[in-house]
């Protein structure tokens, strides 16, 4: 083998040039791994991401499946609280209905004492209307002697009466005789006059009606305008909702509705007017619950008490039944066909189609309405064209019952109080029957207005500044036939008639008197009536004077109670004991607190009208005692007597006690301080009393005739004093009031141990014909036994036996 040749010099180039290129190419093969191992391990990075990523979805995938469940038990949970809402209001209470107060219906028999003035204002409180005929109900006319009154269907406490006709004769004040359908009757009754409503706290109102009740006609038209779909769809109209909504879009503002009337009801009955999604929403929802469980008539029955119609003050108007009253003065039942459109009309917006101020605009609405009516056939053309001429025919001013006899709702109130609960007077619907008689009202106001203005200048105090208060009572029931409160009978604030407390001064002296006449003094007692000083436990002086400041020596017991004198009624107490007569006051009926100081034997205690009333009560039953009372009868809305407010009598005076007592006040009322009642209503043969306190700060007048007690209080609310007294201040009050209202003359049932006798100035038994003498009554051994001597009359008395 022959050696290696020595490698040439090019040859060695060759070869150092090969080892640099393979030398570079193993560097680049080396860097091209190192990016193909980057790139792989780049790859190996990202799909070991994506395994970590599908695993957190696999992780969040429970959570979010939690949170579906969640949502949907919710949502099912809040169906059922809106399903459970609905079937409970629905079909439970549906709503909060005022207690209807209504007055004492007319009744009316053969010798009943009536006027017709007075029987125009019952009839006109009533809502009765004059017409030539009085063929429909709720009308009546009035020729001569004789009125035909044909009263209404009405649901009274112990029963349901359907309107008649009536014929009654009235003749020298009394009812003479009721004939109807040609027989004669002894008694009639007229329907009454709703005077006020205890309304809820959101002063909602409305007369329900049932489905059966609703004119076919309203119903048609209601749904033409408001829901042609009634019957068709289930609670909501998606298709009609998309409409409006284009249409509202393209407009620019809401011009078109797409709600149903089950939407409707829904939106008034159980949602709040917010404007948004959610509450549209909800709406939606609860009226397709609601379509679920009800009928479509139960539906549109409730929708036809719920709408609101229009607003009476802080009165809202809700439903057809109430707002045909307000608008028309007449029931929904007797409503004509354009008057049934213009409510139809007012659904759309009961404030921008207000008939009353937007005449023209409510006219064009619902002439709007029948034409809808004679397009689909509902009315002819002849009906629709007579209809479209009428006017809109709405009452210039409407019935409210809010500002009507405050003072004497407030006594209603006190009284159902003590047997419901407030809640129970504004939600349940109750129907309130009281004894209020509207012409006695009438009559007490017209005269407290026509009086008080003079004697406002004759007490010589500012303007306005002078207030009375007022009360008429049944004299024989206790019922309060009428109450005043204040001055203007429109001031619902401080109610005085039953809140105020002034001295009664000598309203209280019957008490003193009637004490000694059952401790054996009899009204021919000789009294004294000189100055004397009491001095009390605690050295303190008393000194009662007479209004006149003059002193009258002996007087009898009679004189001493019919002039009012100070002194001697003084004496008298005291000699009885101020204990014994506030025994009396109290047996008398007289409420409230005093003390048995000496004065109050001439009035210096604190009463209200009212309760003043109540101790007269008892003197005009000839000595029974009658709570005072507003209310006869309470019903449910649905016809069931709750409650009854019988007659109560106790008797407190013995007959012949009461007989004698009232007799001395019938001369207050002839010889005493009211003796200007003998010449302005010489009939009546009233008995009564004045009262005046110091510097005629109050002045009082109570009296009574054979039907009716009246106490009037005249005084200021700042207690200043007037220059007024009972019998110029209260009396002519209560004299306005007796000359207008019919009432029997006083005539109690004289006892059998009662006998008159002719006594002379000193308290002895005289004679008829003899000068300055009176009959008294005395209880059958009591009377004089010494008979006096005197002279005769003059010659004309002796001879008539004046």
């Amino acid at each position: 083998m022959s050696p290696p040749s020595k490698p040439t010099k090019k040859t060695a180039k060759k070869k150092a040039a090969k080892k640099k290129v393979t030398k570079k190419s193993v560097t680049k093969k080396a860097s091209k791994k190192k990016t193909v191992r980057r790139k792989a391990a780049k790859k190996a990075s990202k799909r070991a991401k994506k395994p970590a990523k599908r695993s957190l979805l696999r992780r969040l995938l429970p959570f979010v499946g939690f949170l579906v469940t969640i949502c949907l038990v919710a949502a099912v949970m809040f169906t059922a609280y809106l399903d459970h809402t609905i079937r409970q209001q629905f079909e439970g209470k549906r709503w909060s209905l005022p207690a209807r107060v209504y007055a004492q219906p007319l009744e009316l028999y053969q010798g009943k004492p009536l006027s017709f003035p007075s029987l125009y204002k019952e009839l006109e409180v009533a809502g009765y209307r004059r017409t030539p005929r009085a063929q429909q109900p709720g009308t009546y006319k009035h020729t001569g002697q004789h009125i035909r009154i044909s009263t209404r269907d009405f649901q009274y406490w112990d029963g349901f009466v359907a309107g008649t006709t009536y014929d009654i004769k009235v003749d020298t004040g009394l009812v003479q005789s009721i004939h109807s359908e040609g027989q004669e009757l002894a008694v009639m009754r007229i329907d009454p006059a709703q005077v006020a409503a205890i309304y809820p706290q959101h002063q909602e109102d409305r007369d329900l009606l049932a489905y059966a009740d609703i004119r076919e006609s309203l119903l048609k038209a209601l749904l033409l305008i408001e829901d042609q779909k009634f019957y068709q769809h289930h609670g909501v109209r998606p298709l009609a909702i998309a409409r409006a909504l284009l249409v509202n879009l393209q407009a620019g503002r809401a011009v078109q509705g797409g709600s149903t009337l089950t939407q409707q009801l829904v939106k008034n009955y159980f949602l709040t007017h917010e404007r948004s999604l959610s509450r549209k929403l909800q709406e939606a929802w609860m009226s397709v619950l609601l379509e679920l469980h009800y009928e479509k008539n139960d539906i549109l029955e409730a929708y036809v008490n719920e709408v609101f119609l229009g607003q009476d003050g802080d009165r809202a108007i809700h439903g057809f039944g109430l707002a045909a009253r307000y608008y028309f003065d007449k029931p929904l039942a007797d409503t004509s066909i354009e008057q049934q459109a213009l409510l139809v009309a007012m659904v759309k917006g009961a404030t921008f189609y207000n008939p009353r101020r937007h005449p023209v605009r409510a006219k064009k609405r619902r002439d709007l309405v029948l034409d809808q009516l004679l397009k689909f056939q509902v009315i002819d053309t002849e009906t629709a064209l007579h209809a479209k001429r009428q006017p809109l025919g709405v009452v210039t001013k409407p019935k409210s019952y809010r500002n009507r006899y405050l003072a004497f709702t407030q006594l209603v109130q006190r009284q159902l109080q003590r047997d419901y609960q407030e809640s129970d007077l504004r939600t349940e619907g109750l129907r309130i029957f009281t004894t209020l008689v509207p012409s006695s009202q009438h009559w007490l106001e017209q005269s407290i207005s026509s009086h008080i203005k003079h004697l406002e200048q004759r007490a010589d105090v500012p303007k306005y500044s002078l207030q009375t208060a007022a009360i008429v009572s049944d004299s024989r029931s206790g019922e309060v036939l009428a109450l005043a409160g204040a001055r203007d009978p429109r001031d619902s604030g401080f109610n005085r008639a039953l809140d105020i407390k002034r001295q009664i001064g000598s309203l209280v002296k019957p008490a003193v008197y009637l004490t000694a006449l059952q401790q054996g003094y009899t009204a021919a007692s000789v009294l004294d009536d000189t100055r004397f000083d009491h001095v009390g436990e605690r050295m303190n002086v008393w000194s009662p004077q007479n209004y006149s400041a003059k002193e009258y020596g002996d007087v009898l017991l009679y004189q001493a109670l019919i002039n009012s004198y100070n002194i001697s009624t003084a004496r008298l107490g005291l000699e009885l004991s101020v204990a014994k007569v506030s025994r009396s006051l109290r047996n008398l009926g007289l409420a409230g607190q005093w003390s048995d100081y000496p004065s109050i034997l001439l009035g210096a205690l604190e009463s209200s009208p009212y309760d003043v009333a109540q101790m007269y009560q008892t003197l005009a039953g000839q000595g029974f005692y009658t709570p005072l009372r507003a209310v006869r009868e309470v019903v449910t809305a649905g016809g069931s007597r709750l409650q009854r407010y019988p007659l109560e009598l106790e008797q407190r005076i013995a007959s012949r006690e009461a007989y004698l007592i009232n007799s001395l006040l019938q001369k207050v009322a002839v010889q005493g301080t009211a003796k200007r009642l003998a010449s302005s209503l010489p009939g009546l043969q009233a008995a009564g009393k004045t009262g005046t306190t110091n510097d005629g700060r109050d002045t009082w007048f109570a009296g009574f005739t054979g039907e009716h007690l009246a106490v009037v209080w005249l005084g200021q609310d700042n207690n200043q004093p007037t220059s007024l007294t009972g019998s110029s201040g209260a009396l002519p009050i209560w004299e306005g009031l007796f000359k207008n209202l019919p009432s029997r003359p006083y005539q109690a049932t004289q006892p059998q141990d009662i006998v008159w006798a002719w006594v002379n100035e000193s308290g002895e038994l005289s004679a008829s014909k003899c000068q300055n003498t009176v009959q008294l009554p005395f209880i059958k051994g009591t009377e004089p036994a010494k008979l006096a001597a005197c002279s005769d009359k003059g010659f004309f008395d002796t001879l008539f036996n004046w």
